[in-house]
């Protein structure tokens, strides 16, 4: 192989791995996804998103089974007083609660199917993250840790990219 031959294989190979590593940062931060990052380390989502009234009031309702590392993430224009509850939700959830940059304040384990009393989040909610019932404690998820999703914006805790 020629010196020229050796120095654009060498370049080829650096543009892929840079290409290969901006691809995976931005995979860190995508609509679908959320990255939850907290002392316990870190843990990925996939994620429907609901950020419109008619999404919220939906939720996920009538879901017979919701597969590992899935979930729903609830996003509102502001923040504010954040109340669920379960009418109609067929399976155990946890509940994260977030504040406008994304940190958790409150985790709600195992909601009960079809129970209908409100679940609290607190005051300045703007995020609400559900995930499989007991999933946050095997996990490690509490309060303090940070939500990384494209709509926390730029003021997040944990902006993308990061």
């Amino acid at each position: 192989m020629g010196r020229r031959t050796k120095t654009l294989t060498y370049q080829l190979a650096t543009v892929l791995a840079v290409s290969l590593v901006a691809g995976a940062a931005s995979a860190q931060c995508a609509p679908d996804t959320v990255t939850v990052r907290g002392d316990f380390g870190q843990a990925r989502f996939a994620v429907d998103v609901a950020d419109d009234p008619a999404e919220r009031g939906q939720g996920l309702m009538h879901v017979e089974q919701m597969p590992t590392m899935t979930g729903m993430l609830f996003v509102y224009e502001s923040p504010q007083t954040a109340s669920f509850w379960m009418r109609n939700t067929l399976i155990p959830l946890d509940m994260i609660f977030a504040s406008a940059d994304g940190t958790v304040q409150t985790v709600h384990a195992k909601a009960i199917p079809l129970d209908e009393t409100p679940i609290l989040g607190g005051d300045d909610i703007q995020y609400v993250l559900e995930i499989n019932g007991g999933l946050a404690a095997r996990l490690g998820i509490a309060p303090g840790a940070v939500l990384q999703h494209p709509s926390i914006g730029p003021n997040a805790a944990l902006p993308c990219g990061s």
